[in-house]
């Protein structure tokens, strides 16, 4: 008996692939985003993307976001997001692909001041070529 009839391509186990849709392709959607070089500063030694509602919810401020409730700025906001991330990274006691990590930050909503405690959520998984990347996400995103 011979190995070679045991042997499957992916295609022959699965069907023929019907569509796909690259990490590439969802940063140049901009259904994630690429932090660019600040990713490096805070550490990461892979590339890392936000969903576009992570970068929404926590990294977005724009100069009438510090007109109306107080003065910040994005690059700020996304360095807080970049270093926490790494700093969960850095300091987690066991293994696995997920982790959860918190951050204070203040919601843009035209009138808080205050910071909240909110958590994201980081996954480690594989990029376009079977490369390992990050992507950063709101806890209930998949």
């Amino acid at each position: 008996m011979s190995n070679t009839s045991n042997k499957q391509t992916v295609e022959s186990f699965f069907g023929k692939v019907i569509s796909t849709y690259t990490r590439a392709q969802a940063i140049e959607d901009g259904v994630l985003i690429d932090p660019g070089s600040m990713a490096k500063e805070a550490g990461f030694k892979w590339p890392v993307a936000l969903t576009a509602d992570a970068w929404a919810d926590c990294v977005v401020w724009t100069d009438d976001d510090s007109t109306q409730q107080v003065h910040q700025d994005q690059s700020g906001r996304l360095w807080d997001v970049l270093f926490m991330a790494s700093h969960v990274i850095r300091t987690r006691k066991d293994s696995g692909d997920r982790m959860l990590f918190q951050l204070y930050r203040v919601t843009r909503d035209g009138h808080s001041t205050e910071a909240v405690l909110t958590t994201l959520k980081l996954i480690v998984g594989p990029g376009d070529y079977g490369e390992p990347v990050i992507t950063i996400l709101l806890p209930h995103e998949d």
